[in-house]
């Protein structure tokens, strides 16, 4: 079974930038599409932005053009690069398959936005 291991998350002002990884135990990002997931305590998890096979990407509407999400496939690794981060971005992040979650979930890396 493949392991998702999240990190990079922290404390940041708004404002200020973060780069999450996410590195995976096997070759997924060769068989399917990826994104990152986040969730808030008492809310549904929700993706934040995915990859495809082809490298295009879709984000949700509340982070298009503050957040750019990448993959290394020769590292097994996801990355989410977030700038101009707002407090309502403050969540445990997660990645994992999109659409359909085919892997257990990591333990997320936690973002938190506040001054």
């Amino acid at each position: 079974q493949v392991q998702l291991v999240e990190s990079g998350g922290g404390l940041v002002q708004p404002g200020g930038s973060l780069r999450l990884s996410c590195a995976a135990s096997g070759s997924i990002f060769s068989f399917y599409n990826m994104a990152w997931y986040r969730q808030v305590p008492g809310n549904e998890r929700e993706s934040v932005a995915a990859i495809f096979h082809s490298g295009t990407a879709n984000y949700r509407d509340s982070v298009k053009g503050r957040f750019t999400i990448s993959r290394d496939i020769a590292k097994n690794t996801l990355y989410l690069q977030m700038n101009s981060l707002k407090p309502e971005d403050t969540a445990v992040y997660y990645c994992n398959t999109y659409p359909a979650v085919v892997v257990d979930w990591g333990q997320g890396t936690q973002v938190t936005v506040s001054s």
